[in-house]
């Protein structure tokens, strides 16, 4: 990047996380959860429709996973008209943002990184609240909503500058990227920040217009994120923000016309539903629908006998029974071989057992999943494990709170070994040599993340090979990446493999010109 357009970015630094361990700084977080009970508990949030509140048709509670029947604060139900409304506001927007200043840009994004660093605690207190994060998982994801601005930032302007071509000799001859269009922003409610403004600011860095749809679950997150948008300079037209019902914005948002483009987070299920419906080319549409979307995985630890185990079991534990083992990133394999298998199994029970439940509020290691209905569907994956797996720790809970759970002895047919459960249950599976493991890890619809856990430079040059997932990670844990550094998204069923945070995402994002002026 020219040292013009680089001018005032400093050389990009991760976000440091919060030190929760000294007291001043743990005081300072649970102040922020009573200023977030004091502001916004028991309010009703609008719709943002062509830069302007909005109601809609009745509304519904957020309530708090870990407190059964505490409601938090009230979202609209947005209409069928309010569709129609935000996408039209949101393709008028396009016409002025779409040539807005790459710098102009960058410039309310770095703005918005400083704004939210003075806000993290309050942001924190919200996402904890709404979906039960500990304080830790909670302010990795609000950190990397910074990172997130910061790299975007950079993006913005780097993508500006087109790209060279070969040269003619009578021609002048330029490949420059433009915007698409109306971009429909569809989030979970594991990572209601950082997912949703990762795929939002993509969106808007290249020159887009969106319409976010957050996950019922957890609005206020993302809701908080577009209002320091718009104090950092984001026209209010850029961002339509729509809450409600499925069936007024699942089918008809992916389908309207209006619709560029859809980046979606979630599951394989949706996913390929958006995929299927994207392809149809509604009447009064003029281009084919561009869908970005990831989708989850099924991701493997590989331990070869040669592995540091204590690194290795530390890194399990906390890559499947952090936040509960809701992350599509999550380690729900572990595949060791024989010589070691006992050993490790018999450390990450210890390690696992220490976790302790409580409320997320307080700070507690293990809080509940996201509703009661998971955590049933969780226990339903259980109580078929007993018959075909070994269960050596957990399978218990009450309510929404599951018990970090390991099965031994599991075999690659098990659904336990296949398919995506999105809870705190891990599976154990022996393999007969470390080619062997990689055979297993690989035995799965789904890519996203592997950790490979190995001494020999040999083996850890093969696993950077043959692990077919988008994310592989050598001697550290499966999750955890960075925006900027760990690009992220999947091969197979996880996902288009747009990588967020990484240098080619703006592309998902943009069309290329090629324009040749005869001298």
């Amino acid at each position: 990047m020219s040292d013009t357009l680089m001018a005032g970015f400093l050389p990009f630094e991760h976000e440091p996380y919060f030190d929760f361990a000294r007291a001043e700084v743990a005081q300072a977080q649970r102040a922020a959860f009573r200023q977030v009970r004091e502001q916004y508990v028991g309010r009703t949030f609008d719709l943002l429709i062509g830069g302007e509140p909005a109601q809609g048709n009745g509304t519904f509670a957020v309530c708090n996973p870990a407190v059964p029947g505490e409601a938090l604060w009230h979202f609209q139900n947005a209409t069928p008209a309010q569709l129609g409304q935000a996408v039209a506001g949101a393709q008028a927007a396009f016409e002025t943002w779409r040539f807005s200043d790459p710098f102009q840009r960058a410039s309310i994004f770095k703005r918005a990184a400083e704004l939210l660093r003075a806000r993290r605690l309050e942001f924190n207190a919200v996402m904890t609240l709404e979906n039960a994060k500990n304080w830790a998982e909670a302010d990795g994801e609000v950190a990397e909503s910074v990172d997130h601005f910061e790299v975007f930032a950079r993006e913005a302007m780097r993508w500006a500058q087109g790209k060279a071509v070969y040269p003619m000799p009578d021609e002048h001859v330029t490949t420059v990227y433009e915007p698409l269009g109306v971009v429909a922003v569809i989030s979970p409610w594991n990572f209601p920040s950082a997912i949703p403004l990762g795929m939002a600011v993509g969106a808007l860095a290249a020159g887009n217009t969106v319409v976010w749809k957050p996950a019922a679950e957890t609005p206020l997150s993302s809701l908080l994120m577009i209002e320091l948008l718009f104090e950092a300079g984001l026209p209010r037209g850029a961002v339509q923000f729509l809450t409600g019902s499925d069936e007024v914005l699942g089918d008809p948002l992916v389908d309207h016309p209006g619709v560029r483009m859809v980046a979606f987070t979630g599951s394989k299920e949706i996913g390929c539903r958006i995929m299927e419906r994207a392809a149809k080319v509604q009447p009064g549409q003029r281009w084919l629908k561009r869908v970005m979307a990831e989708m989850g995985g099924k991701d493997p630890t590989v331990v070869c006998a040669d592995a540091d185990l204590e690194a290795a079991a530390q890194g399990i534990v906390a890559s499947a029974f952090g936040y509960a083992g809701q992350k599509c990133s999550a380690c729900s394999r572990v595949i060791a071989e024989q010589s070691v298998y006992d050993g490790l199994l018999r450390r990450v029970t210890e390690l696992a057992a220490e976790l302790r439940p409580g409320l997320p509020e307080d700070n507690a290691a293990v809080g509940p999943v996201i509703h009661a209905a998971s955590a049933e569907r969780i226990r339903g994956y259980v109580a078929r494990g007993r018959d075909t797996a070994r269960l050596v720790l957990g399978g218990g809970g009450e309510g929404a709170f599951v018990e970090p759970t390991i099965f031994a002895d599991v075999t690659p047919d098990d659904p336990l070994f296949r398919e995506e459960i999105f809870g705190p249950v891990l599976s154990f599976t022996p393999a007969r040599d470390w080619e062997h493991a990689i055979e297993l890890a690989n035995d799965s619809e789904y890519g996203l993340t592997a950790a490979f856990y190995s001494r020999d430079p040999h083996k850890l040059s093969e696993a950077r090979r043959r692990i077919h997932v988008g994310n592989l990670y050598l001697n550290r844990k499966c999750t955890g990446a960075l925006s900027g550094t760990h690009a992220f998204g999947g091969y197979g069923m996880s996902g288009t493999n747009a990588k967020v945070g990484g240098p080619d995402y703006l592309f998902w994002f943009l069309q290329t010109k090629t324009v040749a002026q005869r001298y």
